[in-house]
């Protein structure tokens, strides 16, 4: 049982590793401080991920070979046969064809591990009880071989997309468990790589680039036709989805993720896309692990992620049958519902009904709920704070994660109410005239997205006319739509991309806990100690921002027509109303921060979205973020550190080009980063 690396030098296999290792008693960390390595090394060395290098080789091998004389291998019991290298020896009975084979994969090391941390992987075998032995997906190459999370490898001998689609289903041991028990278990992922989809006939990029789709006469359409599968409304494109009609209560539907057209998108995946297909693989199967298995864009999973946890429906008794049917799940969103006519798109029948076409609404007819863009007036800025030398960025983590958390939406359609009374508990709507409340010009205005004062009634969620009742105003609402069934809808959706995250984080080396300097030096580099993680970091934080924006898709395609219904308004989960109401929390929790800050004369220059700026004595936050006598961070304010709501710093930049950057009316927390700051702008 023995692996050759580096130019011949022999090592145990992987899983002989660990029994020497566990055997001897020795943690990896204990291997790790050896060998004068970190413990994702030792764990990726350990589950054939990656191989050491170098003078780490050969004190490993050493290290391995003195183990093996204190323990050798136990003999196998009489009758046995010794594994072949094909075969794991805990290997579960092969559910798929007899030419299936499911092993550990070993892949080639792309940077030395010795200074890179290596996620730890799932063991490669799966256990045997589980409805899904490999995992939720497979990246397939060209000659046929299957790569799932863990380094489980499945041979595929599928020739055509049919056939394809067949396998996946009845021979491949792919799929994951529902999230919720009355929910469905994801349906198998098989992702194309360039090679594969020219295997089955696909061509290397898609001539439509406007639909995204092959076209209907396409031969592999064709086929999939001829064989009874049919295709989704959204056809053959990158995230391509086939079925049956479900067999004896049993789904039959596959996915299918197209690599060369651009699957992965790399403002969701970063450069998952440049990886081979086993790391690709890991990234997908880390994702579907903690996440959701991806069955589109980020938004798409997002979306998907919210029913899959709060299902619509669930099993209910009817007593006059005796007899289960489907049933209403409490505490989910059920059915579609219309908007109230403030809430909805400009393109919305209710919208088109109301007011003649091309009639541009007033913020009394129209529910503006959007995140900060908003500058200080330079004329502002004070005599101590034009002796700064910086200009300091910190940004909110998981801002609008941050803003599900406990937040009580509508569950079911709006009811009109002229002249209520506000209740902070009831979503909604509210018309009501904040212009009369009168705050320090030198924060934006917590009432509106610009930041400036509002000029009259205007419609807002609930979130935002609570806050003018917590700083002490009269609330005198004309009218409102509100939502008297109501519910934490999404609070696990939170709960498990809050979890995903701060898993993710952790794999890249920064954890909760961590003191204020330690956690600011692992931001300056955590994307770079392994890219893999990085990507998988990248798509949780779009799941979060995509999945609360398809909360209002707007209609698609060319032919569409101002007033006409769309696909998304039929669905339980197009509420805009949700998507005001997360986006108004999130902004009143970034002023309520900046407020506690202004008590101790500290004011931002700039805030976009979740990325507010300050002026500092020095170039990070540490150097103007107040404490309180203690030496603690201030109660209320931003504080530093990992978790949803907690900030990061964003970027340092000069006090000259900030100030720049506001008399020429560009936003400084846009260029913060500094990579485009020698343009001067936008």
């Amino acid at each position: 049982m023995l692996a050759a690396v580096d130019g011949g030098t022999v090592l145990p296999t992987p899983a002989e590793r660990v029994r020497l290792r566990e055997t001897a008693g020795l943690t990896q960390a204990a291997v790790a401080q050896a060998l004068g390595t970190r413990v994702p090394s030792v764990e990726a060395w350990e589950v054939g991920r990656a191989e050491p290098t170098g003078e780490r080789l050969e004190a490993y091998r050493r290290l391995l070979e003195g183990l093996a004389q204190r323990h050798p291998t136990p003999a196998p019991p009489s009758g046995s046969r010794p594994a072949t290298p094909l075969e794991s020896p805990a290997a579960p009975p092969v559910r798929a064809s007899k030419r299936t084979v499911t092993t550990p994969h070993t892949v080639p090391p792309a940077q030395d591990v010795s200074r890179t941390p290596t996620p730890a992987l799932p063991k490669a075998t799966p256990a045997v009880d589980s409805p899904f032995p490999n995992g939720p997906l497979a990246v397939l190459d060209a000659d046929g071989t299957a790569y799932c999370p863990g380094g489980v490898l499945l041979e595929c001998p599928a020739a055509t997309i049919p056939q394809l689609a067949d396998w996946a289903l009845k021979e491949s041991g792919l799929g994951a468990v529902r999230l919720h028990r009355h929910g469905k278990d994801s349906d198998p992922l098989i992702v194309l790589t360039a090679q594969a989809a020219a295997r089955f006939g696909l061509p290397p990029a898609l001539e439509d680039r406007r639909a995204l789709r092959l076209a209907d006469n396409h031969p592999v359409v064709r086929e999939l036709a001829r064989t009874k599968w049919k295709l989704t409304r959204r056809g053959f494109g990158p995230w391509a989805r086939v079925y049956r009609p479900a067999e004896g209560g049993r789904r039959q539907c596959v996915q299918l993720a197209i690599l060369p057209w651009e699957a992965l998108d790399t403002r969701t995946w970063g450069g998952a896309c440049q990886l081979s297909a086993p790391e690709v693989a890991q990234v997908l199967g880390d994702y579907a692990t903690r996440v959701i298995t991806p069955r589109g864009s980020a938004a798409v999973c997002g979306l998907e992620l919210m029913t899959a946890l709060r299902p619509p429906t669930r099993p209910v008794k009817d007593p006059a049958t005796d007899t289960w049917m489907s049933g209403p799940n409490a505490g989910a969103l059920t059915q579609a519902v219309d908007p109230a006519p403030p809430e909805a798109p400009d393109e919305h029948p209710v919208v088109a009904a109301r007011y003649p076409r091309g009639h541009q609404r007033t913020p009394a007819e129209v529910l503006d709920e959007e995140a900060f863009e908003w500058i200080r007036d330079p004329e502002q800025l004070t005599d101590d704070e034009c002796v700064k030398s910086f200009a300091v960025g910190i940004d909110v983590n998981m801002a609008f994660a941050a803003a599900v958390n406990r937040l009580t939406v509508g569950l079911g359609a709006p009811v009109h109410v002229n002249h209520p009374r506000f209740d902070k508990k009831t979503p909604g709507s509210w018309l009501v005239d904040l212009s009369h409340i009168d705050l320090d010009t030198r924060l934006p205005n917590p009432f509106t997205p610009h930041g400036l004062r509002p000029e009259g009634p205007a419609w807002y969620a609930t979130p935002t006319v609570a806050y003018a009742a917590e700083l002490g105003h009269d609330i005198t609402p004309l009218e409102a739509w509100l939502r008297l069934e109501s519910g934490s809808y999404l609070d696990g959706w939170y709960t498990r991309l809050r979890d995903a995250y701060l898993a993710t984080m952790e794999r890249l080396g920064v954890s909760v806990g961590m003191n204020e300097a330690d956690f600011l030096a692992a931001m300056e580099h955590h994307k770079d100690t392994d890219p893999a993680q990085a990507a998988v970091l990248s798509a949780i934080k779009a799941t979060v921002k995509g999945g609360i924006g398809k909360l209002r898709e707007r209609p698609q395609g060319a032919g569409y027509r101002p007033g006409e219904r769309w696909p998304a308004l039929e669905r339980p989960t197009w509420r805009p109303d949700i998507r005001a109401a997360v986006i108004a929390a999130a902004r009143v929790n970034m002023h309520r921060k900046m407020l506690k800050l202004a008590a101790t004369g500290l004011f931002p220059i700039a805030v976009l979205s979740d990325c507010a700026v300050y002026l500092s004595d020095g170039p990070t936050p540490l150097d103007f973020l107040p404490r309180t006598p203690e030496g603690k961070p201030l109660p209320g304010g931003f504080r530093l550190g990992v978790s949803p709501g907690m900030v990061k710093h964003e970027g340092t930049q000069s006090l000259m080009w900030a100030v720049k950057m506001l008399d020429e009316g560009h936003n400084p927390a846009r260029h913060i980063k500094g990579t485009d700051a020698a343009a001067g702008g936008e």
